[in-house]
């Protein structure tokens, strides 16, 4: 099995969007925003949803999100 094919077939378990393609962007849009490559604004922006719908996906997916940066989020922990 190639790589395209074992990309679309974990695509495909994604039950949020009607084709391959849309459930594709969002996995990359996922991995670029975790990574901090993009902001929430211009993942929304790519997913063509707005910003706090995209929020809500992220929350149900069981994904954390934080505007925060790892020290911010690490200095409200101790607070």
């Amino acid at each position: 099995m190639s790589n395209k094919e074992i990309f679309q077939e974990i695509a495909s378990e994604i039950q949020l969007f009607q084709n391959i393609e849309q459930k594709e962007s969002f996995l990359f849009v996922i991995g670029a925003l975790v990574s901090r490559l993009i902001s929430l604004q211009k993942a929304a922006e790519i997913m063509q949803i707005e910003p706090d719908v995209f929020l809500q996906l992220l929350d149900w997916m069981g994904i954390d999100f934080s505007y925060l940066s790892s020290e911010d989020i690490a200095i409200e922990r101790n607070w």
